[in-house]
């Protein structure tokens, strides 16, 4: 029971260790600019792509995601059926993975290509470099996604469902939102709650 215990124990305590204060961490508000459009992000195909040169006609939709979480292994068919609709929505679509403090475990680059290549992924799955990216936009999950239109602009964040386990969904607002945007209207639902686990930052030194 003590050995349980202790372990129970060690696990808390590095999950606080390495999931960096989210709830101080601020969602970017619907209409807000596309964060660090020019910054270089490293795929797992080894080639470095920008998310501004990753949108196409459309728009653009970011995925903040990793390897292991159980919420993204319940997503994971989702997530390519959503990369195909934004393709044939011209949208562009990229994944990142922010988990900066797993690099050297289960979310490392190594792992990341692995998975990719276990899922068959046919479309950018990226390093975020110290959790950069996932702190500009204010995500705080896997799975959470931003979707954005062909001006960059912010047109609706959270999760892909009403559910976090899509076999039970009614609702789709991703899907529903991408095509407004091939369609040119308005995104009904421009928010709703992404459910999933933490992004694990490294947390910041003290001075």
């Amino acid at each position: 029971m003590k050995k349980y215990f202790i372990l129970s124990l060690t696990l808390v305590i590095g999950t606080m260790l390495t999931a960096f204060h989210s709830s101080d961490i601020t969602s970017i508000e619907i209409g807000t600019a596309l964060p660090k459009g020019e910054t270089k992000l490293k795929d797992i195909s080894g080639k470095e792509v920008t998310l501004k040169d990753s949108k196409k006609e459309n728009g653009l939709l970011v995925v903040f995601s990793c390897n292991t979480c159980p919420f993204v292994i319940k997503h994971e068919s989702v997530i390519k059926e959503e990369g195909k609709h934004a393709r044939e929505n011209k949208i562009g679509y990229v994944i990142i993975n922010s988990n900066e403090a797993q690099r050297d475990g289960v979310d490392s680059y190594e792992a990341m290509k692995k998975y990719a290549e276990k899922q068959g992924y046919d479309f950018p799955y990226t390093v975020d470099k110290n959790s950069d990216l996932a702190n500009a936009f204010g995500a705080t999950r896997t799975p959470e996604v931003f979707l954005f239109d062909k001006n960059l602009k912010l047109v609706y964040k959270g999760a892909y469902t009403d559910d976090s386990d899509p076999a039970n969904a009614t609702k789709f607002f991703l899907k529903d939102a991408m095509n407004a945007l091939k369609e040119g209207k308005a995104v009904t639902v421009a928010s709703s709650k992404s459910v999933g686990c933490t992004i694990k930052r490294i947390k910041p030194t003290q001075n």
